[in-house]
């Protein structure tokens, strides 16, 4: 029997959202990666441009302001996919976080994330 491993599903993250479309917008992805569905982001000041969340960075990138539905094929160009920015609730464990997130990071996120209306159970 062969092994499979089945990939992230989009949006599998969502408990619940806002009525019609009001937790979703388009944004704007960085090129330089591609990022899985449920991507946990942070938006570049300066570009306006949305990249995984960085807990290091200094360029806005360091705080979480939502998270991918779709995958983003941005690795060589900036690449436009839906993600929650707010009203909503969202299964923590689903949510794709930046390798060798600390802790702390990660409660800080969160807190960002809650602090748009975005609630990680």
């Amino acid at each position: 029997m062969a092994d499979f491993t089945e990939g992230r599903h989009p949006a599998e993250f969502l408990i619940s959202e806002a009525n019609g479309l009001r937790s979703r917008d388009v944004v704007t992805v960085a090129s330089g990666a591609d990022l899985e569905p449920n991507t946990v982001i942070g938006k570049i000041t300066a570009s306006g441009t949305v990249v995984q969340l960085a807990p290091a960075a200094k360029d806005g990138s360091e705080i979480a302001c939502g998270v991918l539905i779709h995958e983003a094929k941005a690795a060589t160009d900036d690449a436009g996919v839906t993600a929650v920015v707010r009203d909503a609730e969202v299964a923590d464990g689903l949510l794709v976080w930046p390798d060798g997130i600390t802790g702390d990071q990660k409660a800080t996120a969160i807190t960002e994330l809650a602090n748009r209306g975005i609630i990680a159970r």
